[in-house]
Parts: structure tokens; C-alpha cells; sequence
């Protein structure tokens, strides 16, 4: 019995016996020797690291560290920790890797120094022995030919991670001299590290960083704001030989061929981008070159775009391109894109990153990132091939430049772009000299009335997209400064009873025009007439709004309208759509325009000029008085513009563009007047077509008599082949006319042209007779056949009814001789 019970204590003892507690220190050390002492016993040289223990050795070194500070205080630094500062384990480790001695030792050190910043939550790189040596791994980043991209995108994201934590790091990772001690006692690290002495013993291995930059420093401030940069042989700005390595790294990553990569990089540049310290923001702009790395990677990848494989169509039909969508890994339709699209999908990738930069960076770099965007891409790329003679250059340029308004938001790059579209000037301009031509401004204001029809609706389609843009710029550019002296007024008009008395002086020149005549409209088309309450003011009330509606409808036929043909279409939609462009553009109204007209000036009081009108509304009014003559596309194209135009909500415009009751000054225009003459002049152009084709056919029929006299019968069917077609466009034009003309005027020019074509119609049947005849050898047919004249029609008139001209026919048939 007491056997068993020694037996049972001891058995007891035993399992109560503890494994003893392992030291941490001695653990880390000895992982460290492992490492020590294979490059002191291995032999095979070409073992790649992965294959040997370091990267296990790594990991537990990894994992003593991050365990040791989950016991320590928040405040304090374990000895493990110490020991690797004391010793420069990672500077050791920074060397190997660089040796790649083993094979692939640069990757395992990349992420041991990647997973230290991650994991590790007190401040490092504020230490001297974790930011040098973390220095010079970034610098081993982005070489050509790296295999190591994955690792190297996730340490930049580690550091730019810990910057954006204590935007202070950013001096140690750039290695830009330190800034006043006052700022330095600021710094989260700094604090964190005088609470105790462990932490204090750290700081005091890490000075400021080397201040052997002092001179380009402090001529930093004074340099000029953009500085020209040389570009590579790919179009890629240059940086000079002390860029930050870190900047630099980042950039070039985003052009790696894994999305992972691209996308981890591109996380890490919106991370210093985004640091709220103005300081910060300072850095980067004044001190680093990032903003010339950044618009230099724009001008590469626009110089990849090609003019010759490129259809701009597709260009202009891209879905909305955000910087993100690059990494997404959606299949990719090739039979949907042309040859060369790829890209364009990059630049404006790129562009919308740099956009969404100058969105939520400070300021400051907001501002100088626009600029040297302005000067390396807009004004040194892009502006020789918008002013060059070469119609695909000029016509891709346009098109990719019309892309990139529509699809800016940032504040600065859009000051930027309309500073290069529209300049600076805002005094009133002047009819054109040979100065105003080489400016950029004014050959995109050419191009809309360009004779290549692509250009032209590319150049229009800018215009509407840059109407579209907040900006207080865009439109006292265009068209406000012209019209706000309001000199298209005349200012001293007749007695409001007197012109209310004479039927309205507004329309005194339309009513003498002889394109204008009284019997031009129906008596349910008439013009309203002027109301002296009405005649200049603000198209504000409804009464006022209704006539200027009709007045407008006045000028398109009702025989012509779509309101009635078309189901869930017409009139009713288009009016749906104008409520919508309406408050598009109330929306985009300053909010200081005024509410009521400004009084109108005279010309002495701006210096005796004459109203111009200015270029952008002289070439759109140019355009609109062609619109019946122009292809629908650019028609539709065309009055987008107007119509976007009309739409602001500023009382001159809207007066100018909409009231058709103004008086004007001799010479001026406004969109009623353009739009009525332009309707006229086709009237006339119709007829006068009409006519002349008449005349040739009668001159045809003239020379088949004589033919027909020589029996050449060849010849006679040659000329009567001619007669048909010219009759069939006769009828064409005449059917056109008819579309367009009022109910009253109808009945006159279709009994007039059922006069002149009669003597056709017979001849034609009566030259098919006689060919039928000579083909059966009747001699003497061609002797007997009459063949009329015009002037056989003299006596028939456009008033004359249709019954009279019958009769008149008859009695010359009855005389003539037909072939039988």
C-alpha cells in the first residue's frame, strides 16, 4: 500500500511537471544565427532561397516580433526589437537581398520588410535602422527585368500605408531634409516615443535625415512654377537623377502587365496624394517631382494612340472609363473594339486616375499637377495636331479632346482646359484679322464649319460638351461679352403707338424683303404680331412664351410636322426633351447673372463699334442659314448646340436667341431672322432649280426635232432617254417644293407646272410613237410630228385653273398630226 502510494505521488508530479517557459530573445537570435550560419556552411550557390530555411527562419523571426508586442506595453520596445535595430539586421538583410545571394533572396527580403511594416503597429520608420535600410530596398524596385513586382507593389503599399498614418514619415521615405524642430515635436512618432526610455533610447539612433540637400532645397521656392522636363524615347518625362525613388517606383509599377500590381500601385500614389496635411502637399509639389512623372505617363500613352488604325466614332462611343476598371477582370469583346482601342482605354484610364487625384489631393498639387498637364500634354502634344492641315490628325485630336471634357470633374484641370480651348481675353471681340487665326481658339471655331462633315460635327460636339461643363469662363467667352453691351438694339425705336399703329416696326425689312412675300404663310400661319408690352423684354411671362413658340412653329409647314405622325413622338417629345435641357442648363447658371436686361449701350458709348455678334455665334448662324441644304446628322448636331445655347437662363441670351420682336441695328441677326431667310432662300432656290431644269427639257426636245428630222434614230433615243431622268428630277424638285410651301400657294405652282410638263408628257409619248414607226419603216413621220416649245405655253399662267389649260391643249391637239 505505500508502494502504490510513491507510485501515484510520482505519477502525479509528473503530470504536474510544466514544459519551462522559452525566451523570446534567445529564440530570435538563434533563428538569426540559422540564417548567419548557412552562408557560412553552404557550398551550392545556385540553391535558390526558397529552397533553403531562410524563408522559414524569416517567418519566425516574423512572428516573435509581432507576438513580443502583443505582450508589451504600447509604449515600449521588446528586446527582440532591439536587438534587430542594435544589430542592423535589416540593413544585413537589405545587402543580401541586393547580392541575390541565394538566388531569389531579394524577393524573401522584400516580404519580411513588407509584412514588418504591416504587422507591426508601433511607428518604425521614423528609426534610423528601419528607414535607411527600407530606403535602399526601394530603391532595388522597379528595375528592368524584375521578377519581383508582386513583392515590390506590396512594400511601396506598406510604406505610402505608414505615411498616410504620420504624413511626418514622408521626409524619412523621401529622404528630403528635415523640417523645424517645432514640426518634428509634432509628429505622432515623436510622441509616442518620449513617453518612456526604451523608446527614447530608439529615437536616438535615428537623426534627422542626411541634410546633404540644402542648396536644392532652399532654391526649391524660387524655381519657376512649371519647369520643363526631357522626355524619353517612349514620350515619358525624364525625372532628374534626385527623384525620390519611391515616386518613381510607384509610377513605373503602373504599367506592369499584372492588374494586381498596377492596382496596388496605383492604391499607393492616392495615399500620398491624399495626405490632408497642407505640409504635405507642399513636399510633393515643391520638392519631388511627382507631378512631372505623372503627366509625363499621360504623354506617353497618348503617343501610343494612333491616327491610321483609330476609327474616332469609337472613340466618341465609349462607355464611361473609370481608373478602376482596368483591374476588373470582365472578358474582354474583341469583335466589338477596332484595332488600336486598347489604347485609348489607357489614356483615358490614366487621365480619369490623375482626375480623381486632383478631386482629393490638396490643393496645391491640384493646381500644379493641372498645370504641367497643360504645358506637357495639352500645349506640346496635343496642340501641333489640332492646328496642323492634316485632316485625320486634326479630326482624332478633336475627338479625343471633346472625350476628355465630357469626362473631367476635377476644378483645376478644367480651369486648365478652358484656359487652353478658350484663353483668357474678355473684351469684346472684333471681326476676325489674320492674328485671330493662329489661335487655338479660333481654328476650333472654324472647324465647325469645316468642309470635312466629321470634323465639323466633332468640332460641334466640343462646343456642346464644354456648354455642359460649371464654369463661369465658358460663356461670357463664346457669346456673353458680345451681347451684353446689347448693341444688336436699336436705341432710340419709334413711339410705342405709333409702331403698335404701323403693324409693328419689327418686321418692316421681312415684310419688304422680296424672299418674304405676304402670301408666303396661310391664314392659320401668320406671324403674331408685335405687342408693344412685349417688344424687348425678358421672355419671362407665359403669354410672351407662347408667342415666341408660335412664331417659331410659323416657320416649319404643318404638312411637314411629326407630331401627328408619329405615335408616342413629335412635337410632345421634343418638348419633354427641352424640359430636361432646360434644367440641365438653370442648373449650370451663375448664380450672380442678373434677373432683368441691362439698358442697352450706343455705339458711341463703346468706342463707335458696330455689334458683332462674335465668331462662335457668326459660324453657327452661318450654319443654321445651310440647313436645308446639310446632311441630318450634322443638322442634328448643329441645333443640339442652339438649343443648348437658348437654354441658359441669362436674360441677354435669351432675348438675343428667342424674342423675335426686337428691333435690330442694320446687319445684325438673330436666330428668327437666320432661320426665316434661311427657309426663303430655299423657296427661291427650288424655283429658280425648277426652271432651269424646264428650260433644259424644252432645249432637249429642240434637238430631238432635229434629229428626228435626220432620222438618227440613235441619237434621238439617246436624247429622249436624257428627257425622261430630267423630267423625273423635274418632278422630284417640284414634289419637294410642294412639302414646304403654305396651303394657298399650292394650288398656283402645281397647276403652273401641270402647264409646263404637259408639252413633255406629249412629246415623250409622241417621240416613242414615231421611233415604233421608223423601227416599222413609215417614212415621213419625223416631217408630221410637231414638237411644243415653251413658247407654245407663254399664255399659261400660274393662275390660270386646270380646266383652261385642258382647253387650251385640245385645241392644238385637234390640229396637230399624230403618227398612227
Amino acid at each position: 500500500m505505500e508502494m502504490f502510494s510513491k507510485l501515484t505521488s510520482l505519477f502525479q508530479q509528473a503530470l504536474e511537471t510544466r514544459e519551462p517557459s522559452v525566451d523570446l530573445q534567445e529564440s530570435f537570435v538563434e533563428h538569426w544565427k540559422g540564417i548567419t550560419n548557412y552562408y557560412i556552411q553552404t557550398t551550392d550557390e545556385e540553391c535558390p532561397a526558397r529552397q533553403t530555411d531562410i524563408p522559414w527562419r524569416l517567418k519566425q523571426m516574423l512572428d516573435i516580433l509581432v507576438y513580443e508586442e502583443r505582450q508589451q506595453a504600447v509604449d515600449e520596445t521588446g528586446p527582440c526589437l532591439e536587438y534587430m535595430l542594435q544589430h542592423k539586421l535589416l540593413e544585413t538583410l537589405c545587402t543580401l537581398g541586393k547580392a541575390q545571394y541565394p538566388p531569389g533572396m531579394l524577393q524573401q527580403v522584400l516580404l519580411f520588410a513588407s509584412s514588418l511594416l504591416i504587422q507591426i503597429k508601433k511607428p518604425l520608420l521614423h528609426m534610423l535602422n528601419i528607414y535607411r535600410p527600407i530606403q535602399k530596398l526601394i530603391g532595388l524596385c522597379a528595375l528592368p527585368g524584375s521578377q519581383t513586382e508582386k513583392e515590390e507593389a506590396q512594400l511601396l503599399l506598406a510604406v505610402c500605408s505608414r505615411v498616410k498614418e504620420d504624413p511626418y514619415l514622408l521626409n524619412y521615405v523621401l529622404k528630403i531634409p528635415n523640417m523645424s524642430k517645432s514640426k518634428m515635436a509634432e509628429s505622432p512618432s515623436n510622441q509616442s516615443g518620449d513617453r518612456n526610455g526604451s523608446d527614447a533610447k530608439v529615437d536616438d539612433q535615428s537623426p534627422s535625415p542626411p541634410c546633404n540637400q540644402t542648396e536644392s532645397t532652399t532654391s526649391s521656392h524660387s524655381q519657376p512654377e512649371y519647369t520643363a522636363y526631357s522626355l524619353d524615347h517612349s514620350g515619358c518625362a525624364s525625372p532628374p537623377a534626385e527623384a525620390p525613388d519611391l515616386l518613381s517606383a510607384l509610377v513605373h509599377l503602373t504599367q506592369s502587365q499584372r492588374g494586381r500590381v498596377r492596382q496596388k500601385a496605383h492604391e499607393g500614389l492616392l495615399l500620398l496624394v491624399g495626405l490632408q496635411s497642407e505640409a504635405s502637399g507642399e513636399t510633393l509639389v515643391q520638392r519631388t517631382q511627382l507631378v512631372a512623372l505623372l503627366a509625363g505617363r499621360l504623354v506617353q500613352l497618348y503617343s501610343l494612340i494612333s491616327t491610321e488604325e483609330l476609327d474616332p466614332q469609337e472613340i466618341l462611343n465609349l462607355p464611361p472609363i473609370a481608373w478602376s476598371s482596368q483591374f476588373s477582370k470582365a472578358p474582354h469583346d474583341d469583335s466589338l473594339a477596332c484595332p488600336g482601342l486598347d489604347h485609348v482605354t489607357l489614356f483615358f484610364c490614366w487621365l480619369d486616375f490623375l482626375d480623381h487625384m486632383m478631386n482629393e489631393g490638396p490643393q496645391v498639387l491640384a493646381h500644379r499637377l493641372s498645370g504641367h498637364v497643360h504645358q506637357l500634354w495639352l500645349s506640346e502634344a496635343l496642340l501641333p495636331q489640332l492646328m496642323s492641315t492634316g485632316e485625320s490628325a486634326v479630326l482624332l485630336s478633336t475627338v479625343v479632346l471633346c472625350r476628355v471634357v465630357q469626362v473631367v470633374r476635377s476644378t483645376a484641370l478644367l480651369d486648365q482646359l478652358v484656359l487652353f480651348l478658350l484663353g483668357s481675353q474678355s473684351q469684346p471681340e472684333e471681326p476676325l484679322n489674320t492674328q485671330d487665326t493662329r489661335t487655338l481658339r479660333c481654328r476650333l471655331i472654324q472647324q465647325c464649319d469645316h468642309i470635312s462633315e466629321e470634323i465639323s460635327m466633332a468640332s460641334l460636339r466640343l462646343f456642346e460638351e464644354l456648354l455642359q461643363k460649371p464654369h463661369r469662363d465658358i460663356l461670357p467667352n463664346l457669346v456673353l461679352r458680345n451681347l451684353e453691351p446689347r448693341l444688336y438694339l436699336t436705341v432710340a425705336p419709334a413711339p410705342l403707338d405709333d409702331r403698335h399703329t404701323d403693324s409693328g416696326e419689327d418686321h418692316e425689312d421681312l415684310e419688304e424683303d422680296p424672299l418674304f412675300p405676304d402670301s408666303l404663310y396661310s391664314d392659320g400661319q401668320t406671324l403674331p404680331s408685335s405687342s408693344p408690352s412685349l417688344s424687348g423684354s425678358v421672355l419671362n411671362s407665359h403669354v410672351h412664351s407662347t408667342d415666341v413658340i408660335n412664331s417659331f412653329l410659323c416657320l416649319v409647314p404643318q404638312e411637314v410636322k411629326s407630331s401627328q405622325l408619329v405615335q408616342e413622338g413629335g412635337y410632345d417629345s421634343y418638348v419633354l426633351e427641352a424640359r430636361s435641357l432646360c434644367e440641365e442648363c438653370v442648373a449650370l447658371s451663375q448664380q450672380d447673372w442678373p434677373e432683368d436686361l441691362p439698358p442697352p449701350c450706343s455705339s458711341s458709348a463703346v468706342g463707335g463699334s458696330v455689334f458683332y455678334e462674335g465668331h462662335f455665334l457668326q459660324v453657327l448662324f452661318d450654319r443654321l442659314g445651310r440647313l436645308l441644304e446639310q446632311p441630318y446628322d450634322l443638322n442634328l448636331q448643329l441645333t443640339s448646340v442652339v438649343s443648348r445655347l437658348a437654354a441658359f437662363s441669362h436674360p441677354v441670351i435669351t432675348e438675343f436667341l428667342l424674342d423675335p420682336y426686337i428691333t435690330l441695328t442694320p446687319g445684325a441677326r438673330t436666330l428668327f431672322t437666320v432661320l426665316i431667310r434661311a427657309f426663303a432662300e430655299k423657296l427661291e432656290r427650288l424655283q429658280k432649280t425648277r426652271k432651269a431644269k424646264l428650260n433644259k427639257a424644252g432645249k432637249l426636245r429642240e434637238d430631238m426635232q432635229m434629229l428626228m428630222q435626220n432620222k438618227d434614230t440613235l441619237k434621238v433615243q439617246c436624247v429622249l432617254h436624257d428627257l425622261v431622268d430630267l423630267c423625273d428630277e423635274v418632278k422630284g424638285i417640284h414634289g419637294s417644293l410642294m412639302g414646304i410651301l403654305p396651303e394657298d400657294e399650292k394650288e398656283k405652282h402645281d397647276i403652273w407646272f401641270k402647264a409646263k410638263m404637259i408639252c413633255n408628257d406629249e412629246c415623250i409619248s409622241n417621240v416613242n410613237k414615231w421611233l415604233s414607226g421608223v423601227e416599222q419603216t413609215l417614212p415621213g413621220a419625223a416631217h408630221s410630228l410637231k414638237v411644243y416649245n415653251d413658247d407654245d405655253k407663254d399664255d399659261v399662267n400660274p393662275e390660270d385653273s386646270i380646266s383652261n389649260v385642258a382647253s387650251k391643249h385640245s385645241s392644238r391637239k385637234s390640229s396637230s398630226w399624230k403618227p398612227s
